[in-house]
């Protein structure tokens, strides 16, 4: 019984599924195959055009300046050190 009703919630997503897929190329047909035709998001003749690139100019940064971090040491214990859960 438990299988059947599986089965049948399976059969109603999968429905689903392929509704929702349908009702996406019903919307945006035309966007979806020409991108899968390779033609892209816009028209030949109506797509924005590269011009020319613009420089833009960095103001330079100062050198960096590498401060020494001091290393605290801690003592080693004689025993390995476990977790109180073990």
């Amino acid at each position: 019984m438990v299988q059947v009703a599986a089965a049948l919630l399976f059969a109603l997503a999968a429905g689903l599924g392929i509704t929702v897929i349908l009702a996406m190329l019903k919307a945006n047909e035309t966007a979806i195959l020409s991108a899968l035709l390779g033609e892209g998001a816009f028209a030949a003749d109506t797509a924005p055009q590269p011009g020319p690139a613009t420089i833009i100019k960095l103001r330079p940064s100062a050198p960096r300046r590498h401060i020494a971090r001091t290393t605290v040491t801690r003592p080693q214990r004689g025993q390995p050190q476990f977790s109180r859960a073990a």
